[in-house]
């Protein structure tokens, strides 16, 4: 009997959703029996175990966590050749699997996602917020947007819109310990710092003029987060500084409910990027949501202006 390895990566990809290999098999139109032996018979081939077993729940070894990552990028590929052809090429459907930080995500995307939706119905959306960035291939991330050019060369950067960052805090927090006037007097200050999975980001640099500045906020007195929308609440709550982009801060500050501070020093900053796989295909889904962003990013940043120019 020839080996169906499609059918095998289906199965395994199926099961390790489900977290059962039974239900995987029945939703394939196998019997518990059958299912069993393919995936013997994969892990035989591949001479590596898959899951652990357990008399409730399979659970993805290490090995298995990879080779999932590229059995769901393969089959979606297929699953995607197969729907073009069916429907018609260019048709915009499917799954779009998209990861973005975590209050850009909050504040924008779910209304944005909405109006993308609307307009395509036949897509189906899956977003992952993060303030760390995704690893586009073991996450099966079609888009990630970010900001910042990424040094990854194995990744396609659209730019989308410019950005800056700016140091801010709530009026109460600034009643109660002042305003800092110069970069040297924030060290008399609190901080809210965003951590990732590459690092705390407690540098700051300035420039004014032909002149410079870094400063470094010591971890050991910072409140830290690795939620980028728990750290501006923080940071409306009064807890400390925070170093926010202008577009998760750009309505609190509009309400005055955070202040700039340091206005007159500048931050270089990269804009904002939409991040794809370099070798893979882009599908018609993929191709509009670029399309969209790029009109959606368009508007917000002419809105924008009223809040802070951009200077880049």
């Amino acid at each position: 009997m020839a080996t169906d390895h499609l059918g095998d990566m289906r199965l395994f990809a199926e099961a390790a959703s489900a977290g059962s290999l039974s239900a995987a098999g029945r939703k394939l139109g196998l019997s518990p029996a059958a299912a069993s032996a393919r995936l013997a018979k994969l892990e035989a081939t591949l001479q590596a175990k898959l899951f652990e077993r357990t008399s409730r729940h399979l659970q993805l070894t290490d090995e298995g966590r990879v080779y999932l990552a590229h059995c769901t990028t393969a089959l979606q590929i297929i699953d995607d050749a197969q729907a073009e052809l069916r429907a018609g090429r260019g048709a915009v459907q499917g799954k779009l699997r998209i990861s973005a930080s975590t209050d850009f995500g909050r504040q924008l995307f779910g209304r944005w996602l909405d109006a993308f939706v609307d307009a395509h119905p036949d897509v189906r959306v899956a977003l992952t917020l993060t303030d760390s960035l995704s690893n586009l291939h073991q996450d099966a991330v079609d888009i990630a947007i970010r900001f910042g050019q990424p040094e990854n060369s194995a990744l396609i950067a659209r730019r989308l819109a410019p950005n800056c960052r700016v140091l801010c805090a709530s009026p109460d927090y600034l009643a109660r310990h002042g305003t800092p006037r110069t970069p040297e007097d924030l060290g008399q200050h609190r901080f809210i710092v965003l951590v990732t999975a590459s690092g705390p980001l407690n540098q700051f640099h300035f420039a004014k003029g032909d002149r410079s500045w870094q400063y470094t906020v010591p971890m050991v007195d910072a409140w830290e987060s690795n939620d980028g929308a728990l750290v501006r609440a923080w940071a409306l709550a009064g807890r400390g500084i925070a170093r926010k982009t202008i577009w998760d801060a750009a309505e609190d500050l509009r309400a005055g409910r955070l202040r700039i501070l340091l206005p007159d020093y500048v931050a270089h900053e990269a804009g904002v990027y939409a991040l794809r796989h370099g070798t893979r295909y882009m599908t018609p889904r993929v191709r509009a949501f670029l399309d969209f962003l790029v009109v959606q990013f368009a508007r917000e940043a002419t809105a924008l202006s009223d809040v802070l120019p951009f200077q880049e």
